[in-house]
């Protein structure tokens, strides 16, 4: 029995500990899922607006489970109230969750006091979905965008 240790075992799965475990996901298999996620919808739908609409939907419920669990595990409870301590949770720890890397940059926008925004070079979403001529101003971003908005929502 060599390499064998105590395993600690859990009556149930609700007794497990929230552990970091292992955070990563194959990047074919989130590519395939997503894809699958963009062709499904785009079959539901009449129109660019509407796909978009249904990716940000997508992205929202994503993006409210993954706080929730970001909250357990980084925030410890405690609530962030200034918008720019809000961006920058959403730019530095979820983006390193969701993309393996903190975003480009965070910047102000120049037109409103308040507007700013979280750029990033090459969208892990937007990397493997090619788009036909005729939906060419179709931004799978729409999804991402769904993410940040209910970050906002609730973290405000």
């Amino acid at each position: 029995m060599i390499g064998v240790g105590k395993a600690k075992q859990y009556a149930n799965v609700l007794d497990k500990p929230l552990s970091r475990g292992r955070q990563e996901v194959s990047l074919s298999a989130f590519a395939f899922l997503f894809s699958e996620l963009v062709q499904y919808n785009q079959t539901q739908v009449d129109n660019i607006a509407e796909l978009e609409r249904r990716l940000e939907d997508a992205g929202y419920a994503v993006g409210a489970r993954v706080l929730e669990l970001l909250c357990h595990r980084e925030k410890g409870n405690r609530r962030e109230t200034r918008l720019l301590g809000i961006l920058s949770f959403i730019h530095s720890t979820v983006w390193k969750v969701l993309f393996g890397k903190v975003a480009d940059s965070l910047e102000k926008g120049t037109e409103h006091e308040d507007e700013y925004m979280i750029s990033e070079k090459e969208l892990l979403v937007n990397r493997f979905i090619s788009v036909p001529k005729d939906m060419g101003a179709f931004n799978c971003g729409a999804f991402v965008a769904g993410i940040v908005k209910i970050m906002l929502a609730f973290l405000q």
